[in-house]
């Protein structure tokens, strides 16, 4: 077996490759967009060619930014397009494959590489671990009020700015722009580029399909917030993202969707897990959490160089003993925060946690608490008082979210 790049030439055996390994066939592109695959980057892609020439597995990756702790903005590789043809699984097709592709992602540069994980028992092992979460909240339109905390009542008076309602044909540039300004703010998003808006390749509001899009604009008149919906069978108002530059926006938009005429309910389908919004309903009980999953996963590539790329936000120093199996590595790490700066480097010290480099990706956003770990049995505390540094020191300034489909 081989592995080899990808060229332009290769896309449509790709496609039909990936496709074939789930076991299902390429949709065709609804009109005014393109296949989700048009975003796809061909000189980042690998085949695996069995002996005979033909493909039997893929591999992708796209080239995004990661939003670290601190607004810190760092390349990563969005891992993507993974699948192995079902007569050629269990051979060690996609192990090989994604030695391969961390191989070469160290040999660009990257530290970090992310991916969404369709299954979670396959990521592990190659020393992903599971870092943002996401969950779904449903609200009974009729039990959709929401209280204002310092009256204890209701809250209808006038809100600072102002929401209008556009299709999403009429406002891809707000979209691109309001998205690229709250990410650059939000630890645990990824860019979205230029390109995946101008093909329409993606999920809604990304895609053309069709969507209206209330555009929350502030006092000045600047779009600073968007929240996609469509509404469907069961007078269900589905709310595809909300995107939003502060806790306010968030608000704002929410009242507006949850206030919609000749709905049953309103879904939105990604929320932070510890967002205000359920606490914000005068009923508590009128939010329905479901869907509760992780979304982005995380696999540093340098560990030196990525915890020196985050921002802290604790001072302290915690010696780290990683262990990276699959690609047969380990190192024991020395990390002195000071002033919100680390500095990371081997060191021959007793170690204060001991973790493998899969627990480590998961702690590295700020979206799991080390402690959490280490009572679950991933992480092994080596002294008293070494696992609550370590949430002191890796928490972030907000949890970590991400919602851009990949």
């Amino acid at each position: 077996m081989e592995i080899r790049p990808t060229t332009d030439q290769d896309l449509d055996l790709f496609v039909d490759t990936l496709h074939a390994a789930f076991g299902r066939f390429p949709e065709p592109p609804k009109e005014g967009s393109t296949g989700w695959w048009s975003a796809l980057e061909m000189d980042r892609n690998l085949f695996a060619v069995a002996a005979d020439g033909r493909p039997v597995g893929t591999a992708g990756a796209y080239s995004f930014e990661l939003t670290l702790p601190g607004e810190i903005l760092v390349p990563a590789a969005g891992v993507t397009a993974v699948g192995v043809l079902p007569s050629h699984r269990r051979q060690g097709v996609l192990s090989a494959m994604m030695r391969h592709q961390l191989t070469e992602l160290r040999a660009r540069g990257e530290v970090l590489s992310v991916l969404l994980a369709s299954e979670a028992l396959i990521y592990r092992r190659f020393g992903y671990g599971p870092a943002t979460y996401t969950r779904r909240l449903t609200v009974p339109r009729h039990r959709g009020v929401l209280a204002d905390p310092r009256a204890g009542a209701p809250a209808d008076g006038p809100t600072t700015g102002s929401v209008e309602v556009l299709r999403r044909a009429e406002c891809g540039e707000i979209l691109e722009e309001v998205y690229d300004r709250y990410r650059r703010a939000q630890p645990g998003a990824v860019s979205r580029p230029h390109r995946w808006w101008a093909l329409g390749a993606g999920q809604p509001p990304v895609s053309t399909a069709p969507r209206y899009v209330a555009v929350h604009r502030d006092a000045e008149g600047i779009a600073d917030g968007y929240a996609s919906y469509s509404v469907g069978e069961a007078e269900t108002l589905t709310v595809d993202e909300t995107i939003a530059i502060d806790d306010s926006v968030f608000t704002a938009l929410a009242r507006f969707v949850l206030g919609h005429d000749l709905v049953a309910q309103v879904v939105f389908k990604h929320v932070p897990p510890e967002h205000p919004l359920r606490w914000q309903l005068a009923d508590f009980r009128a939010g329905e959490v479901s869907g509760d999953t992780d979304w982005l996963w995380v696999r540093l590539l340098d560990v030196p160089r990525a915890l020196i790329s985050r921002g802290w936000f604790t001072d302290g120093e915690l010696v780290l003993d990683v262990d990276d199996p699959f690609l047969g590595e380990h190192g024991r790490y020395l990390l002195t925060v000071r002033d919100g700066k680390a500095d990371c480097v081997r060191t021959g010290r007793e170690p204060d946690l001991s973790l493998d480099v899969s627990d480590l990706g998961s702690v590295y956003l700020g979206g799991t608490a080390p402690s959490t770990l280490v009572r679950a049995g991933h992480i092994r505390a080596h002294r008293p008082g070494a696992a609550t540094l370590a949430d002191a020191l890796f928490r972030a300034e907000r949890p970590p979210h991400c919602l851009h489909w990949f």
